[in-house]
């Protein structure tokens, strides 16, 4: 996967991955940067990845010859909608094809991209007209299938088979075998291209009145128009006016090429998020090779003005690097966790002011929202689909308050079959226990790194998603910090929902994008941000969903564990 993220433990470094996560790891407080970053337009992580086509066993419609046919690929969006992506040539007399057209598409890991392909038998009085051309309704359809991208990414070979159907007549006793469909998909070297650069500024302005100024550099690519893409920043570096910042790595594909103009700009920080603007370069990551073979420094610029102040560039390294998808593909398992609060503050679960109320219409509850929407995303990335569920705060029946129990009930085992099977054991929990409080999480969090350890002590090849969902402000502040640090050594990572009116603010002390590296009782920091929280109020209603916001940064977490232990792929 595209890269443009540090490898150095602690999170103390410079900060994103692609375009999407645009968020700091520094031990400053970044949320009035991560929010000026979103309104200039960030999205999600990605990369680009290259499908090819062949089938098998097609059907022959042609009377005196075989099949001559054509694929047409389709994105389905959740509405149900297909949108056309483009289309192989045809192939002329075989039921056996390999479609030379390769078709390029931007993979997403925090969303579910379902593909569907379908399949024609071109009439030969159409073989000379431009297959954009081509009226799909006059051509003989021989069958389709469906996928999602995410099921092709995670094969080892990154090719899935599948069966071709029909919808449009019904068979009868015996299903009818219209050829089978192997899809196959490779990651652009683009993207695996990584160049790590070291910016130090000398001589810059005072910008506060009472200090000197925090700079931090934001990067941005330049599109057709004039517009700036941010696709990086840098940590905020407090009180220094010759600053050097952590490593930035960047893809080729990410910036478009080597001669792709980039702008690099420094900002003064301010927490309300109004950042001054301390000058400018413009350069393409040629020139910016060429400024760190010279030793000397790039003038930052103000419209109309050029400043004393230098842009200097002391490493510039180009290398391949082992992606997210090359570690997917290699072997490596997302293996996805949950835990439901039951506190009492979320209200009597018979009520409809509750936040546990289960609608007879069948609408979800917050609650099921966030499970269906983020294990929807991760379930395609755990092999066995047996997930761990917890609910913590509440009284089983004839019990004590519990501040970690089983979702399913049973005593001796905490794992249930797929996403149904969550909601399934959370619907029978409502009926099955009593809301208490108060809102504990270091239960639920030991015993998911417990399973991550008994993971890594066993040579397993998992990471871990422990997916938090709570109405209220944990109550165990500091017992929950010690846990996260010690957790942040192990192949875990934690997404915390905030659900219902309540105030979040304390929380995002344990997202150590928005506040400082989280440090146990005894002293010690985590040696990596682990934790991404969100309240689900903020982007439910939003552009970006609940489930963006939070996958956002996994896959960095993700290479920042194995690249820091130096964890190949099994390619």
């Amino acid at each position: 996967m595209g890269n443009c993220c540090s490898d150095v433990a602690g999170g103390h470094a410079s900060v994103g991955t692609t375009a999407g996560d645009l968020r700091n790891q520094a031990d400053t407080a970044n949320d009035a940067v991560d929010y000026f970053l979103r309104s200039r337009g960030h999205r999600g992580l990605f990369s680009q990845i290259e499908l090819s086509f062949s089938a098998s066993g097609l059907r022959d419609r042609d009377v005196l010859s075989k099949s001559d046919p054509m694929l047409v690929l389709y994105t389905k969006g959740k509405n149900g909608a297909l949108e056309e992506l483009g289309r192989t040539e045809v192939v002329l007399n075989s039921l056996d094809p390999t479609w030379i057209t390769k078709h390029t598409l931007i993979y997403h890991f925090e969303v579910v991209q379902v593909l569907v392909f379908r399949v024609y038998d071109v009439d030969t009085q159409f073989h000379n007209v431009d297959v954009k051309m081509l009226k799909l309704e006059e051509q003989q359809f021989l069958g389709e299938a469906t996928c999602a991208l995410s099921e092709i990414i995670t094969r080892f070979d990154q090719s899935l088979t599948l069966d071709l159907h029909r919808d449009d007549f019904i068979t009868s006793t015996h299903s009818q075998n219209y050829g089978k469909l192997l899809v196959h998909c490779e990651e652009s070297l683009s993207s695996k291209t990584a160049i790590e650069m070291i910016f130090r500024c000398s001589d810059l302005e005072y910008r506060d009145l009472f200090s000197r100024s925090d700079p931090f550099l934001l990067i941005s690519k330049v599109v057709e128009g004039g517009m700036q893409i941010p696709i990086c920043k840098t940590e905020v570096i407090k009180n220094d006016l010759n600053p050097m910042w952590k490593p930035v790595f960047l893809n080729i594909q990410q910036v478009g090429g080597k001669d792709s103009p980039l702008i690099i700009e420094c900002y003064n920080f301010n927490s309300n998020g109004k950042h001054d603007l301390m000058g400018k370069v413009k350069r393409s990551l040629l020139e910016l090779e060429k400024i760190h073979s010279s030793g000397q420094g790039e003038k930052l610029f103000l419209p109309n003005k050029v400043l004393n102040s230098q842009l200097f560039v002391d490493k510039f390294t180009e290398s391949v690097q082992y992606t997210f998808l090359d570690s997917v593909a290699g072997g490596f398992e997302l293996n996805f966790m949950v835990a439901v609060d039951f506190t009492a503050s979320n209200g009597n679960p018979r009520l409809p002011d509750s936040l546990h109320y289960l609608d007879p219409s069948g609408r979800q509850n917050a609650y099921q929202r966030a499970i269906v929407e983020v294990g929807e995303v991760i379930q395609f990335y755990d092999s066995d689909k047996r997930f761990p569920a917890w609910g913590f705060g509440a009284r089983p029946i004839d019990g004590p308050v519990s501040h970690c129990f089983n979702l399913n009930g049973s005593s001796h085992y905490c794992e249930v079959e797929g996403i149904q099977g969550i909601m399934t054991a959370y619907t029978s929990a409502l009926l099955n226990v009593s809301l208490a409080g108060p809102t504990l999480f270091g239960p639920v969090i030991s015993n998911a790194a417990l399973i991550a350890s008994h993971s890594v002590a066993n040579g397993g090849r998992k990471y871990f998603v422990l997916l938090i969902i709570t109405d209220g402000v944990v109550t165990d502040l500091q017992e929950t910090k010690d846990a996260l640090v010690k957790a942040s050594d192990l192949p875990l990572s934690i997404l915390i929902v905030g659900v219902g009116g309540a105030d979040f603010k304390e929380m995002e002390v344990l997202d150590a994008d928005k506040g400082e590296p989280l440090e146990s009782s005894s002293g010690r920091v985590a040696s990596r941000d682990i934790v991404q929280f969100v309240p689900y109020r903020d982007v439910q209603s939003g552009e970006i969903s609940v489930v963006q916001a939070l996958l956002a940064e996994l896959p960095t977490q993700f290479l920042t564990y194995v690249r820091s232990r130096n964890i190949q792929p099994s390619l």
